[in-house]
């Protein structure tokens, strides 16, 4: 009887052990998606700087990979194929041109919160840090 109990109790642990493991599998996907966005984004954004100098401003965003700025006499879009996707979370993208981390604008997914901060799932996904 002991041992059972004591298989039981050892059977829980390690499933709850696994829990964290478990979820963070499951969104392994949704951040290799998440990065490979934000890939696109970035090339898009340099061929959209390549035709008008800049990249979009902060106020432009992302949507200007898509719709002509009236501030880009040159742009030669769309420079992607499809309407501006959301996150792989169903959020949207936060765009700030120029950016804090260089050079290139910061793109920022806020992980499965939306909201900025975070640990696991809700870790937040950004253009200047490479997976």
């Amino acid at each position: 009887m002991k041992t059972a109990i004591a298989a039981v109790g050892l059977l829980g642990v390690l499933f709850v052990a696994g829990l964290p493991r478990i979820w963070s599998i499951g969104e392994r996907p949704k951040t290799a998606s998440a990065y490979a966005q934000m890939q696109d984004f970035m090339g898009a954004l340099g061929t959209y700087k390549l035709d008008n100098g800049t990249y979009p401003t902060t106020r432009q965003g992302l949507i200007a990979l898509r719709v002509k700025p009236s501030e880009a006499p040159r742009w030669n879009g769309p420079y992607i194929p499809q309407e501006l996707p959301k996150d792989p979370w169903d959020h949207d993208w936060v765009y700030k041109s120029p950016g804090d981390h260089g050079n290139e604008p910061d793109i920022i997914s806020y992980g499965a919160d939306g909201r900025p901060g975070g640990d696991g799932i809700n870790t937040d996904i950004v253009s200047w840090e490479k997976p």
